[in-house]
């Protein structure tokens, strides 16, 4: 199975445990790397996120992964909060935060460059568009190899 489908199948059967402690499951993430494999579930609620909440999703979803058995080789589960950096898993979660401020590595270079930092100005139609350096740029989803909210503190 690849590690994309892997990692849907995962989600979607972990959301509902996740959703039956109060939860949502902001996004999954799994890093194949043999026996230091990292399967990473990402965690949110409108009044954040605890240790205790951590701790909790992390014994719902446990004796799920016991039964069901998705990876099938040894890993390392981790449960937290989405951060001020959060990672970005779906297209509505980039339409949630258009006018933010994003951190983008792509798959293949645009304008020469794989990675930058940009502001959303929209997101419509399942294309990005993005204020770098003063251009605008569309991607669409499948060009983003990763992308993460870049807080500002000014």
């Amino acid at each position: 199975m690849s590690s994309s489908k892997r990692v849907d199948t995962i989600k979607d059967m972990l959301e509902p445990a996740v959703n039956a402690v109060g939860m949502v499951l902001w996004g999954v993430e799994y890093l194949q790397q043999g026996k230091h494999s990292v399967l990473r579930l990402f965690i949110d609620s409108e009044k954040g996120v605890t240790v205790d909440d951590c701790a909790a999703v992390s014994h719902q979803v446990s004796g799920i992964l016991d039964v069901e058995d998705p990876i099938g080789s040894e890993y390392n589960l981790e449960v937290s909060s989405p951060g001020m950096d959060r990672p970005i898993f779906t297209f509505q979660q980039f339409v949630d935060y258009v006018g933010e401020d994003f951190k983008l590595k792509l798959r293949s270079a645009v304008d020469e460059k794989r990675n930058f930092v940009g502001k959303l100005l929209k997101a419509e139609n399942e294309i990005l568009v993005f204020s770098v350096d003063g251009c605008e740029i569309e991607l669409t989803m499948m060009q983003i190899d990763r992308a993460n909210l870049f807080p500002r503190f000014d």
